[in-house]
């Protein structure tokens, strides 16, 4: 259906909603139900239109008025126009395939009928038509009403078509009227379901096994940040919000299941901009006997095949800048990155003094952090991060921000981890992963040391994930993607909340 522009559906406050319960009552004293249990829907719009389409094809005619008319159909939606002509009207219906016209005529439904359709029927309510198909002079498929059933009388009405809404935060708040009338928005949530199906066909064929693991945990891990706490009453203890599903999956690894995934939300207790909501969803993959050079090829691989499926091209555009998602993708490591950026090489300035003198030797002005890691994340960030508009693999961090990744054999200071970066935004991240329970220990150690001197959002002690390690863990790659920002990426969407349904808002008093 057209777009149409949200406007301020509180525009005429009471009145408009007063008016159309008068109208709620005077149906019902008429012996008319305004909701109905059921209707007998034969077609959806969408159907209606493809049979009419058959046999129009088949008359071979395709232009002239009411030469062609196709049997009858039964169908159902919201009213979205009407226009009344004397005797005559007509609208548009609505359901969720498509948009029909209609066309009723007071001596073919009957005066009764159709005087009540006049004064009691309006537009946003929700009714069933009984009628045959034929093209009008102008050429619109149209539906010639014999029959029509209220089904649901909506008290409060649609948003003005025209005048357009200046309050974003209203078009979220009320998602509902949005996804009725603005189309790319209705796009954007259709496209997000078959963008998650096409990713679960591409593991699926692969011989992943989705799996489902615990949304409350006892402890918090698997990511660097603050978690959401609640208490649980029976058991009279904390429970958290997961931050990340990676350290129940990697405990189905050690359990035998050697390729598994999960897609669900996760929760951070942590600010919220166009890049980040405190309620995401994510994927996370992992694979026995891989490791961080196969997850990189798994992800440009599932990336491509997504953009295949849903888009029908691996070329995409955000923000005015084509995006070629076809592998291989450029693979670089973060100290190179950095070094080329602004000629400072971390692995010369590798304690926090020394890197710290050398941002300010390059006249740099950036946050201090707690440690060396931080302070590479930091300087990497402020300096890379947004140039990176092609699809990127960045490898190899510092330990300190990598407590669960295996140290690079070459360089202990580093870890076999990538982040991969498009559009200037980090979109996943992947390890191999650690499976030494010694050296594991000593990280969650360090870890503690990093929250005694400030960090919140280091990685606490998990003994239980601990002993798991200990009974073997075999070599693993495992990949956490947000599917948020891969829809943004996806649907050329500068803001996260866009692509989420229902996003959190501050709470307002409902008028």
């Amino acid at each position: 259906m057209p777009e149409t522009i949200l406007a301020e559906p509180e525009h005429s406050a009471g009145d408009e909603r007063e008016q159309r319960i008068e109208k709620l009552k005077a149906l019902r004293a008429a012996g008319i139900d305004p909701y109905p249990a059921r209707f007998g829907v034969r077609q959806t719009v969408e159907e209606s239109l493809q049979a009419f389409a058959a046999v129009e094809s088949a008359a071979g005619n395709g232009s002239t008025e009411g030469q062609v008319s196709a049997p009858n159909v039964r169908t159902a939606g919201r009213l979205m126009s009407l226009r009344v002509m004397g005797k005559a009207s007509f609208a548009h219906l609505a359901d969720s395939t498509g948009r029909v016209q209609l066309y009723l005529r007071q001596d073919e439904v009957g005066q009764e009928s159709y005087d009540r359709f006049l004064k009691l029927i309006d537009i946003g309510d929700i009714v069933g038509v009984e009628g045959s198909m034929f093209r009008t002079r102008t050429g619109e498929v149209t539906v010639r009403v014999s029959e029509m059933t209220l089904l649901t009388k909506a008290l409060r009405p649609l948003p003005e078509k025209w005048h357009g809404l200046t309050d974003v935060e209203a078009r979220y708040r009320q998602r509902y009227l949005d996804l009725l009338t603005n189309e790319r928005a209705r796009n954007t949530f259709v496209l997000r379901t078959r963008v998650i199906s096409a990713v679960r066909r591409f593991l699926d064929e692969r011989g992943f096994l989705e799996v489902e693991t615990p949304v409350l945990q006892p402890i918090y891990g698997g990511a660097a940040a603050r978690p959401f706490v609640t208490f649980h009453n029976e058991m009279n203890a904390n429970l958290y919000l997961r931050i990340s599903d990676e350290l129940y999956l990697k405990r189905l690894v050690i359990g035998g299941l050697d390729r598994v995934y999960e897609i669900g939300h996760d929760f951070r207790n942590e600010g919220v901009s166009t890049r980040h909501h405190p309620e995401f969803t994510m994927l996370e993959v992992y694979q026995a006997y891989a490791d961080y050079h196969d997850m990189m090829r798994l992800t440009e691989e599932m990336y491509f095949s997504v953009a295949q499926q849903v888009l029908g091209t691996a070329h995409v555009t955000f923000s005015g800048q084509e995006i070629d998602l076809t592998p291989p993708w450029r693979r670089v490591t973060m100290r190179d990155a950095i070094l080329e950026a602004t000629g400072i090489d971390i692995l010369l300035a590798n304690d926090l003094p020394s890197l710290l003198d050398a941002i300010r030797q390059h006249g740099l002005e950036l946050e201090v952090k707690h440690n060396w890691g931080k302070q590479v994340e930091e300087l990497f960030d402020a300096t890379v991060q947004s140039d990176l508009v092609q699809p990127t693999f960045v490898l190899n961090h510092p330990v300190e921000i990598s407590p669960l990744a295996k140290r690079h054999a070459d360089q202990p200071s580093l870890v076999e981890r990538f982040e991969f970066f498009i559009a200037g935004q980090e979109s996943g991240n992947a390890f191999s992963e650690l499976n030494d329970p010694i050296d594991q220990r000593s990280r969650f150690e360090n870890q503690g040391q990093h929250r005694s001197d400030g960090d919140e959002e280091a990685h606490p002690m998990d003994e239980d994930w601990i002993r798991a390690l200990e009974h073997g863990m075999p070599p693993t790659g495992g990949l956490g993607v947000g599917i948020d920002r891969m829809m943004m990426v996806l649907t050329d969407t500068p803001s996260i909340r866009e692509v989420i349904l229902f996003p959190a808002l501050r709470s307002k008093v409902a008028e």
